[in-house]
């Protein structure tokens, strides 16, 4: 049986539409924002097939200098979408947000590069821009469900270190169920790609020990900067819910 990875005609790739139409006449039907659901999935195609073109320019070019304006540009936006559940605190947690994707993410990146795969030259796009895809969407994750809950706990008076621990219970939620899941539930996408490119599941499972314990580190990190950054912040916010 031939066990190479298969080029997925674009035919058969619009069938996964129809439940993904059904999903969003739910929405519609329910009155749950379908129209930005919409919008979010158009937007992801968009960007795929853009990035899909971009890497393959990236990866002919070999360049460490593009490498790392791909890599800020990552970081940029990344820290900017983790505030969209912040609207009114926005600018003045961006560099906080920025701060804490850089240090938390890139160290763990940094472990990853330098110290796991050892690659040579550091900077071998194909390796280290889906890396640190993963490793910056997963810290502006985290920290976005941590302003979004820290945010409103303040907003109903709960005191700041109660209200930070909420918030960060919060933030590790789905990372923690990932790894309670993982190899029992699911098949994260590293290790199913592999697997579906004909690699051996024995080698495939230790690239995912890597990717978890990558995720779960620059998250909770990346986290924990965050909230220690943005601590005046939140405690000036605190002040002026609480005055009469």
């Amino acid at each position: 049986m031939d066990t190479s990875i298969q080029t997925i005609p674009l035919a058969n790739l619009a069938t996964i539409f129809i439940p993904v139409l059904l999903a969003v006449f739910v929405l519609y039907r329910w009155s749950l924002n379908s129209g930005q659901a919409l919008y979010a999935l158009v937007r992801m195609v968009l960007q795929l097939m853009l990035m899909g073109y971009c890497l393959h320019s990236i990866f002919n070019a070999d360049s460490s200098l593009i490498v790392i304006g791909v890599l800020f540009i990552m970081v940029l936006a990344s820290s900017w979408i983790a505030l969209g559940v912040v609207p009114s605190a926005r600018y003045r947690l961006y560099k906080y947000a920025l701060a804490s994707i850089v240090v938390g993410g890139g160290l763990t990146l940094a472990v990853i590069v330098l110290g796991v795969l050892q690659l040579d030259p550091w900077y071998l796009p194909q390796f280290i821009i889906p890396l640190a895809g993963m490793v910056f969407a997963n810290s502006m994750n985290s920290i976005s469900l941590t302003a979004e809950r820290l945010n409103a706990e303040i907003e109903r008076n709960v005191d700041y270190l109660k209200a930070r621990h909420i918030a960060m219970q919060a933030a590790l939620i789905p990372i923690i169920n990932s790894l309670f899941a993982v190899g029992l539930v699911s098949l994260p996408g590293m290790m199913t790609g592999q697997i579906l490119s004909g690699v051996s599941p024995l080698i495939a499972v230790r690239y995912q020990i890597m990717v978890m314990c990558m995720i779960f580190a620059s998250s909770v990190l990346s986290t924990a900067y965050f909230l220690v950054l943005s601590k005046p912040i939140f405690l000036k916010q605190l002040e002026t819910t609480e005055s009469p």
